[in-house]
């Protein structure tokens, strides 16, 4: 398997995840607090053991672990609002205004860091934020009509992973990814819990329709996302990063192609407005969002 292949099965991989994302928070749990309470405990359990088998290098700056947990708490974050955003929307509609995040990358890199950008990267940019409001403007049926979140919330999301990338990048100066995992899970698992473990979300748990079969999908997932991850960071180790980050931002065209087939083979399975009319926006703005990250990370 060359690193291409790799690239594109992780983003493939990662775009399922997101999918039984979705399903999970939208079909079988009755609030996202008690998906976060089985997830929180299962990522604990992952960064308690990452840290056992990956200490932190010896000599390392206290300043550049700090950043390494300021990245964790934005990533957590980012990943609540994105987690209510699919119970709430279609995860065709959330996963490509999510993948906007290069833009703010570019922004932040251009302002902050003073890293200058070619007309092509500010064209590219021009062509993501278009697509993102032609996703934001072609609005669907909202699955719970009260307090429906708004495409700002995804977008303030998208900001926070962009904040989590810059300062993650940061910390890996003196610190290995796999500290790095470790700290993003450890903290994301205790910010789960700290919202979470409550008795009234442990018995919403215990009374779900169908328990078995909504924890085992749960299971399923979250063996699945750490294989995605491991593959991407192996595709990125193998070859030039700025493709394999290009081949990586795949990902929204396989959520939305694994939505439509889904949407024909299983009806029930995700919260789905069709519509030819809806369905081709969709398509164009998440070509147009993936076209234009594509230009931002390889120009």
């Amino acid at each position: 398997m060359t690193w291409i292949h790799a690239a594109l099965l992780s983003a493939a991989i990662l775009a399922f995840v997101n999918i039984l994302d979705s399903h999970l928070v939208s079909k079988r749990f009755t609030g996202i607090r008690s998906f976060m309470l089985l997830v929180g405990t299962i990522h604990l359990f992952y960064g308690v053991v990452v840290s056992q088998f990956a200490p932190l290098p010896s000599g390392v700056e206290l300043p550049y672990v700090l950043f390494g947990v300021l990245s964790a708490f934005l990533r957590t974050g980012a990943i609540i609002i994105v987690l209510d955003g699919l119970r709430h929307r279609e995860v065709s509609s959330v996963i490509p205004l999510l993948y906007t995040y290069p833009m703010f990358v570019a922004a932040i890199a251009f302002f902050v860091l003073g890293e200058m950008l070619a007309w092509q990267q500010w064209m590219a940019v021009f062509i993501v934020a278009s697509g993102a409001v032609l996703i934001s403007l072609n609005r669907e049926p909202s699955r719970i009509p009260i307090g429906r979140p708004r495409s700002a919330l995804i977008f303030l999301a998208s900001l926070l992973f962009a904040t989590a990338d810059v300062t993650g990048k940061v910390a890996l100066d003196q610190i290995t990814f796999w500290n790095l995992f470790w700290i993003g899970a450890t903290v994301m698992g205790s910010v789960f819990l700290a919202i979470s473990l409550r008795r009234r979300v442990i018995n919403v748990i215990l009374a779900l329709h169908e328990r078995n079969k909504a924890l085992g999908l749960l299971a399923l997932n979250e063996v699945i996302a750490p294989v995605g991850i491991v593959i991407s960071y192996w595709a990125l180790q193998q070859g030039p990063v700025s493709l394999v980050s290009t081949l990586l931002s795949s990902r929204p065209l396989f959520v939305l192609l694994f939505a439509i087939v889904l949407s024909c083979c299983a009806p029930g399975f995700l919260f789905w407005s069709g519509g030819r009319k809806m369905v081709t926006i969709r398509i164009i703005a998440t070509v147009m969002i993936v076209a234009g990250v594509g230009v931002i990370e390889t120009s």
